[in-house]
């Protein structure tokens, strides 16, 4: 039995004093004791539950700044995309683990402590499926288990390049996959599941397959899985979407899947007030991703409606523009201010306070979707803690209401200072366990991948 005192944790129902939090050696929490007393174990002032990264492409990670230079024409998600097919072709097994593993250790200095893969770059360069058909999948749980981070793993169903089940381009073929492919990989990555890793689904989107080979998956899929999807990220898939079949991707995807709680909708940018509604009462959870649905252009969610009506969200880094859940939650908030001129929107009557909302309900979302027992500080979850810097000048002088506000929305300094996943210290100091030998690694693989340029 392992143990921790915090003078102040963030509990499901909100701050708590002289916590004593413990922990058994599989890294599940035991007991969590408020006004308890601290002797003889370690002491921190202020702890949080780690953060779920709900949406991730972990080998788009060396990518980022490398695409910020203007086309001749008018640049968007869709030319951005054509950049990021060109750099996935000469990408090895050995590179996607190094990229992941550099990334990894970020997003655990930033507050993450779990993470959901959806994973598509499955065949070789060639287009021929590896010997072991999850062996690019492998390597991403690897490089998870060198960081320490938790990991929800994706394998995608990528079957067309568009709408009424179109053929894939050439640049395409590294992703290609049907139904069968996938529960293959599914079934491959079975022995790798435990406490630290659990295995989903994610179909890419409407546009890449379609409703037979869903349900196909699904059918034999476990019922409690996870299952994920990109959708209606861009105005033109809307549009491509009502050409094909006279609905919107969250209408249509509304009318003929039994979506629940177990679905995460990435993005989901561009919806009518019906699809907004559709949502909140499914259960599903919305997958929102502000840094890079800025980066590419692709719009702003409707989250006060939503919200009002009682829908589920959570956070992801997507291409990994920032690595930091704070840079996500502040912008999901600022991108709201601006669309309507006010302050302080992700709020509920019995919450009035910003960051406390933002952070409490993106653990509950990302829990979700990631189906796995993380996002709280209670017995029978993981012991996925953060620990914040309260010897920074930002913390200094703080009543307890003003911690979160003041850790998401003041200055750019990071301020996790530890963190531990499963019961175990990954960052110590703002410094990863691994730091150097993964940097290392992450080095040389960008300078093999720059030869190819």
């Amino acid at each position: 039995m392992s143990k921790l005192f915090a003078r102040h944790a963030l509990l499901p129902d909100g701050w708590a004093g002289d916590v004593l939090i413990e922990w058994d050696a599989t890294g599940a929490i035991t007991a969590v004791t408020p006004g308890a007393p601290g002797d003889g174990v370690e002491r921190v002032e202020y702890a949080l539950p780690g953060m779920i990264n709900l949406h991730s492409h972990s080998f788009q990670r060396a990518l980022g700044g490398r695409t910020e230079k203007a086309g001749d024409s008018k640049d968007s998600f869709w030319t951005w995309r054509e950049l990021m097919y060109r750099f996935a072709r000469n990408i090895t097994p050995e590179h996607i683990e190094a990229i992941a593993a550099q990334l990894f250790s970020e997003c655990l200095r930033h507050g993450y402590t779990s993470l959901c893969e959806f994973h598509y770059v499955q065949r070789a360069p060639n287009g021929a499926m590896y010997a072991r058909p999850a062996e690019t999948a492998e390597r991403v749980i690897a490089a998870a288990r060198l960081a320490g981070i938790g990991m929800t793993m994706l394998p995608v169903l990528y079957s067309y390049s568009g709408f009424g089940e179109k053929a894939l381009k050439p640049e395409q073929q590294r992703f290609k996959t049907d139904a069968q492919d996938v529960l293959r990989i599914v079934e491959a990555l079975e022995p790798l599941r435990d406490a630290q890793v659990e295995v989903g689904v994610a179909p890419h989107s409407l546009r890449a397959a379609s409703v037979a080979q869903i349900q196909e998956v699904l059918a034999t899929l476990p019922k409690a899985r996870p299952v994920h999807i990109h959708i209606a990220e861009q105005q033109a898939e809307v549009q491509q979407s009502l050409d094909w079949s006279g609905r919107r991707p969250v209408q249509w995807l509304l009318e003929n899947m039994n979506v629940d709680q177990r679905w995460c909708l990435i993005h989901a940018t561009h919806l009518d007030d019906e699809e907004v509604s559709g949502i909140a009462r499914s259960g599903a959870v919305a997958g929102l991703c502000p840094t890079t649905e800025a980066n590419l252009g692709d719009g702003l969610f409707p989250l006060e409606p939503f919200l009002a009506q009682g829908g589920r969200f959570g956070i992801g880094s997507d291409s990994h523009v920032s690595q930091s859940a704070v840079e996500e939650l502040r912008w999901l908030e600022y991108g709201q201010r601006l669309q309507h001129q006010r302050r302080n929107i992700a709020v509920s009557d019995s919450e009035r306070h910003v960051g406390d909302f933002l952070w409490q309900g993106a653990l509950r979302g990302g829990a979700l979707a990631a189906g796995r027992p993380v996002g709280a500080l209670a017995p029978g979850h993981r012991a996925d803690v953060v620990v914040l810097d309260d010897d920074h000048p930002n913390m200094f002088g703080l009543v307890l209401d003003e911690v979160l506000g003041s850790f998401v929305f003041s200055g750019n300094d990071n301020l996790v200072k530890d963190v531990m996943v499963g019961g175990q210290w990954v960052v110590r100091n703002q410094q990863h366990v691994a730091q150097q030998a993964i940097a290392a690694r992450f080095k040389q693989t960008l300078a093999e991948l720059r030869e190819f340029r």
